[in-house]
């Protein structure tokens, strides 16, 4: 069953473990209150005195540990020191209680909530950043207690053989994850400048699905936060991606057809086309060439087309395998293996690889499998 990977990330950071590294506190003490550093008070329901509170920065893979807090008979704490730049934090009590919020110098930051059940009850208040990852955080949660109930249906639907119900229950899947990902853009554009923002596009929100979206936030943060980590980590994310993202025109390919004409991807310019990048060779794309002959076969009349990009170089394997697995559609290659021009212009490091192409020439989906390309073309062709 389709999983939310990247919806559930920012989830699954709630329970990440901290690194087992030496606590860096900041510049200030932990009592010692600097109008010019960052402040974060907290006030937590049932939490007797002298409960501890870790404070963790979120690292390129895990929570680094920056400091330790003690709560007083008054349920409240507090952290205060010096950052070097904005970043995204963990506020902890144990595995089963954390929060995210974001902190940044000049900028006092309250936290309140339940001990017993932080992570559902938290509130942050005075940072426009802290209050978007509360917001997200939430949505998070419900989407993966959604994403949990569908799993345990599929599963008691399959143990009982019931495909129709299979079907609908990958289809809410999807739908869910789709409407999960448009709330996150929606929220990041509403925040271009948040580091926020940047670690969502980045590391939540797949970059190559999403590519206009963070490309516009990389260009804002580009000019109003330069030296950010958060900023570069986007902008070098990015880089590699520029080529082929969705959302940019494919970059064109003009290769021999099997009677040795060069054949242009342009030239089919006005349908929906899928570039197959494959080859004889390919155990795992000759096993996938059934279901792109079954999506061919059904959708051809209705604006599809496939353009096919072969890495092998013997001519002979190559016909072939076209006639053998009966892929009845337009086939280029200039027997270079991986040496491929067109191989080289869209990066390809691994066969099978597709991507989708609307009627201009933009790329809107890439590697669709099975029943996803069957569906896509379906909801594209209507």
């Amino acid at each position: 069953m389709s999983k939310m990977k990247s919806l559930l990330y920012l989830g699954a950071l709630l329970g990440m473990t901290n690194a087992c590294n030496k606590n860096t506190p900041p510049t200030a003490s932990a009592t010692s209150p600097d109008a010019s550093g960052y402040q974060l008070s907290g006030q937590l329901q049932n939490a007797p005195a002298g409960t501890k509170v870790y404070l963790a920065e979120l690292g390129e893979t895990q929570f680094v540990s920056r400091d330790t807090a003690t709560v007083d008979e008054k349920g409240q704490f507090r952290f205060t020191g010096s950052l070097t730049e904005a970043g995204i934090y963990q506020v902890k009590l144990n595995e089963q209680n954390q929060a995210l919020l974001a902190l940044e110098n000049g900028r006092p930051v309250t936290l309140t909530g339940d001990a017993q059940q932080l992570g559902q009850s938290y509130t942050v208040k005075g940072s426009p950043d802290s209050e978007m990852l509360q917001q997200i955080s939430r949505s998070m949660q419900a989407s993966r207690q959604q994403m949990q109930r569908l799993e345990q249906r599929y599963t008691q639907a399959a143990q009982q053989g019931r495909t129709d119900s299979l079907a609908v229950l990958q289809q809410r899947a999807m739908t869910l994850q789709t409407q999960g990902s448009a709330d996150l853009g929606r929220l990041v554009r509403r925040n271009p400048n948040s580091v926020v923002s940047a670690f969502v596009v980045t590391s939540v929100l797949n970059p190559d699905d999403n590519f206009a979206l963070a490309d516009s936030v990389a260009n804002v943060l580009k000019k109003n936060r330069p030296d950010s980590r958060y900023t570069k980590a986007l902008v070098a994310r990015l880089e590699p991606l520029r080529t082929t993202a969705v959302g940019v025109q494919a970059p064109e390919i003009s290769l021999p057809s099997p009677d040795g004409n060069a054949v242009t991807l342009s030239s089919l310019r006005g349908k929906y086309v899928l570039i197959d990048f494959w080859a004889s060779w390919c155990g795992p794309c000759r096993q996938e060439n059934p279901n792109v002959v079954r999506a061919y076969n059904k959708f051809k009349g209705k604006g599809f087309e496939i353009y096919s990009v072969s890495f092998d170089q013997d001519r002979g394997k190559w016909l072939k395998a076209i006639q053998n697995d009966k892929l009845t559609w337009t086939h280029v290659s200039d027997l270079k293996g991986w040496e491929s021009a067109a191989g080289q212009t869209y990066g390809i490091k691994s066969i099978p690889q597709s991507y989708l192409l609307d009627p201009q020439g933009r790329i809107i989906a890439k590697n669709l499998r099975g029943d996803a390309l069957d569906a896509t073309l379906a909801s594209v062709l209507k």
